[in-house]
């Protein structure tokens, strides 16, 4: 199935964030559209995370407006993000490392149950039936991620690339329309990057997830990005597709050079 790339869903306008007089962003502005795949890449410190956080309301920019699907919003808050199909993951993991993998994609759902806490401790009517309905689609997820034969397994006992494997699937099982995938690839082997990447490709291509990504491996980026827009000491520096950026010099001189 082709891609088709729609219109602008997310819109981020002269945003500034400011830490106690430290600049972490100056007068950001790009866009995301619908269906694509978008790297924000940079060195460290470049304000890439922070970015994230104010996309999905952790933070609060002191200037500037985000706009997601024609709804602005000076202040995102991470409850309202979710409510409205954004979710993310994190470069540190944030898994529940004593709670089994099915139970861990599961913590995604919570915010889709919409029977009362008590309804839900007691697993009476409804709240059984609807327990159901998301086990069955958070079981879609593990056989989509592949990680079937770890269902029962703690996560703390799994492997790296497979831990992130579940931080993905808790991420996907909230159905986002948007997913802001943060390093999603850090601390992986070949083999265990070549799978996320088809992973993220798949979630784009068969779900029409929107995906925006932070990713320091070039090779990557430039192989599963639409468009990539560059940050450096929280300035834009650069924005376009794969190819304009790897031919824009300043681009180059700040971060490309250095890494090649």
């Amino acid at each position: 199935m082709s891609r088709h790339i729609g219109e602008t869903i997310l819109a981020v306008e002269n945003i500034s964030l400011s830490f106690g007089g430290v600049k972490a962003l100056t007068d950001i502005s790009f866009d995301v559209r619908e269906h694509e795949v978008r790297a924000i890449i940079g060195p460290n410190g470049a304000g890439k995370s922070s970015m994230l956080n104010c996309i999905n309301g952790v933070y609060s920019p002191q200037q500037g407006r985000i706009t997601y699907r024609g709804q602005t919003f000076e202040q995102m808050n991470p409850r309202r993000a979710a409510e409205s199909g954004i979710a993310r993951t994190f470069q540190s993991l944030a898994l529940f490392k004593g709670m089994t993998v099915l139970d861990n994609i599961m913590t995604g759902r919570n915010l889709r149950m919409k029977t009362n806490i008590l309804l839900q401790a007691l697993r009476l009517g409804p709240a059984l039936k609807e327990e159901l309905e998301h086990r069955a689609f958070v079981e879609r997820v593990i056989d989509y991620l592949e990680i079937q034969a770890y269902r029962k397994t703690p996560v703390g006992r799994l492997p790296y690339g497979l831990q992130k494997r579940v931080d993905l699937g808790r991420a996907l099982a909230m159905q986002p329309r948007l997913l802001l995938l943060d390093e999603p690839m850090a601390g992986m082997n070949v083999e265990e990057k070549q799978d996320m990447c088809r992973f993220i490709l798949d979630l784009n291509d068969e779900f029409g997830t929107t995906i925006v990504l932070i990713e320091h491996d070039m090779g990557v980026v430039m192989d599963i990005s639409d468009r990539v827009v560059v940050l450096d000491y929280g300035k834009k520096i650069g924005d376009g597709t794969p190819d304009e950026v790897r031919a824009n010099q300043t681009v180059i001189d700040a971060y490309l050079g250095v890494a090649h």
